[in-house]
């Protein structure tokens, strides 16, 4: 309550205060949009922002090498709000280009160890029922320049292969049950990617049969086209690169398939010099959007501190932040809903007064796991690692305001 009326003071003195002698113009003077007539009806058939937001757009990294068609593409995690990622904004990982398949040509195989192979065409698939899940997808390079070091400058760069959206499609189980797997013998499925790449990934069967969705709808409408249309493969609270784009095929068997990308990539480098396979699971995590790196504080006064947490194995239970590095913590309140395997805002009221600070923020699953500090983390996987970088983030508040990237251990 204190922040509150700490707040509400500060709003007060704001309204009080005149920038001119006869008050401010922007109240005083009617503007143009109050006294004339405004546009029709938007000539172009699908909308588009304001002009006035056309800075928050999608970006790639200057720290990535970018090979061939292989890219990157950051979303905005500082000027978005609530936990829907809009699909114009939501981020890009390419192997080999992405492509604007026609859906009348494109197929999905279902093969291997099944009673009944079947070929589906789009048609075949939107007739089937379908659900609509709203789950995060993360990739697991996700945060991965901070295991060096690398004090990229903002949230966007730190954590922005993040995204969370309303997913529609039918449950992968629905076509295995179609198809009539062996459930006695199946233990994995392959999934194979229609792009230049030849994407495979294998998935677990008992995730399959879970909440996994070979999907062709996103936030209500069909997938955009870099993000796998017209079908991808869901699967909820493990890394990006298994939710296979421009899905052609997927193989039933009794064992992992060991393909390119998960014997050379998206594998953990351990201290020992050991790889870590099939680490697929995105464990909880959590970062302040705002205020964050790249943004600077105004005035001393109230500010909403508030950020994004999620987990790979169900609902966030609880999030802390801290103002001070971690030596304190407060809980900080979450936004609802708050869903299994989705993003979820959290908010804490701060009055910052003036002196510097370092803003943290730490999440809490409901199986228990608590997000660790980035020494932790290096104390059991060390420090030459690429992927599955859950470490707790940190935010430094100079005394002018700026906001910096900064690892606190």
């Amino acid at each position: 309550m204190a922040g509150g009326a700490a707040a509400l003071a500060l709003t007060g003195r704001m309204l009080a205060a005149e920038p001119g002698a006869r008050g401010d113009p922007a109240i005083l003077d009617l503007p143009a949009h109050s006294k004339a007539l405004g546009q029709p009806v938007a000539a172009h058939g699908y909308g588009l922002p304001s002009v006035h937001e056309k800075n928050l757009q999608r970006r790639e990294s200057p720290g990535l090498t970018r090979v061939s068609q292989a890219s990157v593409s950051f979303t905005p995690l500082q000027g978005l709000f609530g936990i829907i990622t809009p699909n114009g904004l939501h981020f890009e990982r390419h192997h080999q280009g992405w492509w604007d398949i026609d859906p009348a040509k494109h197929r999905l195989m279902v093969m291997g160890m099944v009673r009944n192979p079947k070929v589906y065409t789009m048609d075949d698939l939107m007739r089937l029922p379908s659900v609509s899940r709203i789950h995060f997808i993360e990739c697991g390079a996700n945060s991965g320049m901070e295991w060096a070091n690398v004090a990229v400058p903002t949230v966007q760069y730190t954590h922005g292969m993040l995204s969370c959206c309303e997913f529609t499609g039918v449950p992968l189980s629905a076509l295995l049950d179609d198809c009539g797997f062996d459930r006695k013998t199946a233990r994995f499925i392959l999934a194979e990617s229609a792009d230049g790449a030849g994407l495979t990934r294998t998935i677990g069967i008992d995730r399959a049969l879970d909440d996994a969705i070979v999907a062709w709808g996103m936030n209500g409408e069909m997938l955009r086209p870099e993000n796998g249309y017209p079908l991808r493969l869901v699967v909820p609270g493990v890394q990006g690169v298994s939710w296979v784009k421009w899905l052609r095929r997927l193989e039933v068997g009794d064992q992992p398939w060991h393909t390119r990308e998960e014997v050379m990539h998206y594998i953990d480098l351990m201290p020992d010099g050991s790889h870590r396979q099939f680490t697929s699971i995105q464990e909880a995590k959590s970062v302040i959007t705002s205020p964050s790196g790249g943004q600077k504080l105004l005035d001393k006064g109230f500010y909403n501190v508030t950020g994004l947490a999620w987990s790979g194995r169900g609902r966030i239970k609880r999030v802390d932040v801290s103002v001070d590095g971690g030596r304190n913590w407060k809980t900080a309140r979450l936004e609802t809903p708050v869903l299994s395997k989705a993003l979820t805002r959290f908010s804490l009221g701060w009055v910052w007064d003036g002196g510097p600070a370092i803003l943290q923020s730490r999440a809490l699953d409901e199986t228990g796991y608590v997000q660790p500090r980035m020494n932790q983390l290096r104390a059991v996987r060390g420090t030459r690692s690429i992927y599955h970088n859950n470490a707790i983030q940190s935010w430094k508040v100079a005394d002018t305001g700026e906001v910096s990237n900064v690892q606190v251990s």
